[in-house]
């Protein structure tokens, strides 16, 4: 099982990047608001199992690259860590776009909602770097299986993405009114979001891999 503080570590990065709007989220606000937080959940059914097949990619895959690439483990660190950098400017830049400031779409069958959401996130390249740059760095040799810590991790991350999306799904129509009367809490969650994202992403690049 991996640490206690490792759980954490990887615990708020995953609350950090499911917070950071990204394919994901715009596409659950925009089935949201356009058909009905119900919409919304189905959708988010077809992205969980989207989290469940890049976790199980990456727990076989990762367990793999890491025994067999003495290296691996630092290039994957520092990829993550660009990577949660580009996140961080992306939500900072001028110009910067809220997910909540959508386009309609058309209305679906709740089967092809839940492709759809299935589609989105495998497609979605934050969430193939979350599993292939930044999980690793949490993983301890020592601690035990490197699989089992995978799918530990993975589980967490599963959790809190559901979890997060199910909120922000049912509630995607208030929140959209509450910002679009209120420009400056979007500016405030914006900087918010990318301070912590350049923190995490400076954290990843400077600590070593435990041993």
């Amino acid at each position: 099982m991996p640490h206690t503080t490792a759980l954490l570590g990887f615990a708020l990065v995953c609350l950090g990047l499911v917070l950071t709007p990204g394919p994901n989220m715009i596409y659950l606000i925009s089935r949201s608001i356009t058909q009905g937080p119900a919409a919304g959940i189905v959708s988010l059914g077809g992205v969980a199992l989207g989290f469940v097949f890049y976790m199980l990619c990456a727990a076989f895959g990762i367990t793999a690259l890491l025994l067999a690439i003495p290296f691996a483990y630092d290039a994957l660190r520092f990829a993550g860590a660009g990577y949660m950098l580009w996140l961080a400017w992306q939500a900072v830049k001028p110009g910067g776009r809220s997910p909540f400031e959508v386009k309609k779409l058309a209305i679906d069958s709740p089967r092809k909602l839940f492709a759809m959401g299935l589609v989105t996130n495998l497609l979605n390249p934050k969430i193939a770097m979350l599993y292939l740059a930044l999980l690793p760095q949490f993983i301890d040799p020592a601690a035990g299986s490197m699989l089992t810590q995978s799918v530990v991790l993975g589980a967490i991350q599963i959790a809190i993405s559901v979890s997060v999306n199910a909120i922000i799904a049912l509630a995607a129509g208030s929140i959209a009114l509450f910002l679009a009367s209120r420009p400056s809490w979007m500016l405030v969650q914006r900087w918010l979001m990318g301070t912590v994202l350049a923190g995490l992403a400076v954290r990843m690049a400077v600590e070593a891999k435990k041993v």
